[in-house]
């Protein structure tokens, strides 16, 4: 039917000639590329094309202000391009099945020697999720813990429906989700994976890697698909400034 009568790609707009679990071509589905570059901050792992924003210790501003509940975080690419619209069919579009390609995505950008004892998705409120039909986060989770065989507990819960974070400064992002989260039963000595789909100032993900330290978690690392490219110089004093 596809030979016949073919779907276009999602993405691109290109006619479909091979059967497909989504409507989006093979070529788009692999045009998402991982970040490169030659720094990167030595507690978030965030990538830069020079030196310039990360101090002596190779800390980058933002984790020089505290701003993060995380020890560490690892993401596939950059929130943009092709990347960005599959992630947007994936959350907005109801495309479920994008989740085992993104699964290998998030595969290639978590180091292999990472020890890690259970993989927690980032909670939807019980409102969104229903409006959505599905958390992504948990698909996302579910493939990792697959392939890593790693299992997949529902530990956080988000208890308060928080406005959403965009055009909010970074202060009044970290207020938006704070005390959002309540974590179920005990992650004792746990060194927790927490799944998101994408990262942007790292506000939500902090708060709820700060509820899963309270839980006992010793360690949590942060795992997304994409977050927004920040490889350029940040001046402290700005975000100082704006926070």
């Amino acid at each position: 039917m596809n030979l016949i009568f073919p779907d276009d790609c999602h993405v691109c707009g290109e006619a479909l000639l091979e059967f497909s679990r989504v409507p989006v071509c093979s070529r788009c589905l692999s045009a998402p590329t991982p970040f490169e570059a030659e720094f990167y901050c030595v507690s978030c792992k965030t990538p830069f094309v020079n030196r310039a924003p990360l101090d002596e210790a190779g800390q980058c501003a933002l984790c020089r202000l505290g701003t993060k509940g995380f020890d560490a975080a690892y993401t596939y690419g950059s929130y943009e391009g092709t990347l960005r619209q599959l992630v947007h069919l994936f959350k907005y579009g109801k495309m479920e099945p994008l989740a085992a390609d993104f699964g290998a995505m998030l595969a290639r950008a978590l180091p292999r020697e990472l020890a890690v004892d259970v993989v927690v998705p980032m909670p939807l409120h019980w409102w969104k999720r229903w409006q959505r039909g599905f958390n992504q986060s948990e698909l996302l989770a579910r493939e990792i813990g697959r392939r890593w065989n790693i299992p997949v507990r529902n530990a956080a819960r988000r208890k308060r429906n928080t406005s959403a974070q965009a055009g909010l400064t970074n202060a009044k992002r970290r207020a938006n989700v704070e005390g959002a989260f309540e974590i179920r039963g005990r992650l004792d000595g746990k060194h927790v994976l927490l799944v998101d789909d994408v990262l942007t100032t790292g506000a939500t993900a902090s708060a709820c890697g700060r509820a899963l330290k309270r839980a006992g978690a010793a360690r949590v690392t942060l795992l997304t698909l994409a977050r927004t490219d920040r490889r350029t110089a940040i001046d402290l004093n700005t975000l100082r400034a704006h926070a």
